[in-house]
């Protein structure tokens, strides 16, 4: 069974930083794309980053482009969302996901992370 535990959130400051992990389990880490995603209440979710493991690609979409950088750390099954910059509107519970398909397929994501909580003052 694929396990996805989210760390590393909190209450920052407009124009801090934080820096997210999440921690794989139950599969092999190299055969995965891990994405990040965001929602915030009342909102949909939406697509942040995401990393194929096999070959080190990264895709970032355009809410936090220039803004975060996505890394792994495969040795350790985790991977990495450093967030730059923070402004009020990216609170959001971030979580993450997995999948062996397209990583554009938000249908292909089958394993979640319970998500953690990001919340920046203003």
């Amino acid at each position: 069974e694929v396990q996805l535990v989210e760390s590393g959130g909190g209450l920052v400051q407009a124009g801090g930083s934080l820096r997210l992990s999440c921690t794989a389990s139950g599969l092999t880490f190299e055969d995965y794309t891990i994405a990040w995603f965001r929602q915030a209440p009342g909102k949909e979710r939406e697509g942040v980053a995401c990393i194929v493991n096999r070959n080190g690609t990264t895709y970032y979409a355009d809410s936090m482009k220039g803004r975060c950088t996505i890394s792994s750390d495969n040795a350790k099954n985790t991977v990495f969302l450093q967030m730059d910059s923070l402004k009020p509107e990216d609170t959001a519970v971030y979580l993450c996901a997995a999948t062996t398909g397209l990583f554009s397929d938000y249908l292909s994501y089958n394993s979640w992370g319970q998500g953690t909580q990001v919340t920046v003052s203003s």
